[in-house]
């Protein structure tokens, strides 16, 4: 869409009945952490499962739609449903996790080839619709995928924030490099959960309550 430009089809034929300022962005967290650093990354992630469940209700209450921007595993035949159904049917090590943050029939979910949510994926496209400026990132990694849909977000001028205790990563001490690395070089607003205020973040201020 050209910048400046209003949309032709402005709610994409009806399908985007969503309109707000904020989203709030949930990576990776479909996850059947079955890799070589899933176990450790496992325990850091089940603790900011409830706290992150809980953010997306206030953010429902609030009007402030979810998109779940999740990478696809190599699994290249996969959409949304398939990777749910892997992760609560196949005895993956991911599934308690997964299941405390299943999505619904209001959220959004794009697939990502790559670390950022933005790279070669219909996230921008979606963002442009809902009129979004302001992306509350959480989920895995804090060190990686969301580090680098934070830096891409930074790059198309959006606003951060990001819930401290809503991201996690295999390594702790690597975690909280990343979230000083996003406050400090992205600007991003880094607190915990409970005090963001979502009211304000929704007419447009990024700050804490």
């Amino acid at each position: 869409m050209t910048p400046g430009l209003p949309a032709r089809n402005p709610d994409l034929h009806g399908n985007v009945p969503d309109q707000s300022a904020v989203a709030l962005v949930l990576i990776d967290v479909i996850n059947d952490f079955e890799f070589d650093t899933g176990a450790e990354l496992l325990e850091h992630a089940l603790p900011i499962a409830e706290r992150l469940g809980a953010l997306k209700r206030r953010c429902r209450e609030a009007k402030i739609p979810a998109i779940y921007v999740n990478d696809n595993f190599g699994r290249w035949r996969s959409d949304q449903r398939s990777l749910i159904e892997h992760c609560l049917e196949d005895g993956v090590r991911g599934e308690p996790f997964v299941r405390k943050l299943l999505p619904n029939e209001q959220d959004y979910f794009v697939l990502k080839p790559k670390h950022s949510g933005f790279y070669s994926t219909t996230l921008d496209t979606l963002l442009d619709y809902l009129s979004v400026r302001t992306l509350i990132l959480t989920g895995l990694t804090g060190d990686y995928c969301v580090l680098f849909t934070a830096s891409d977000a930074f790059l198309r001028d959006f606003n951060i924030v990001v819930p401290s205790d809503c991201v996690a990563s295999a390594d702790e001490d690597e975690n909280e490099h990343a979230l000083r690395h996003m406050q400090r070089v992205l600007d991003a607003v880094v607190a915990p959960a409970e005090e963001l205020d979502l009211t304000r973040l929704s007419r447009g201020s990024p700050r804490r309550s």
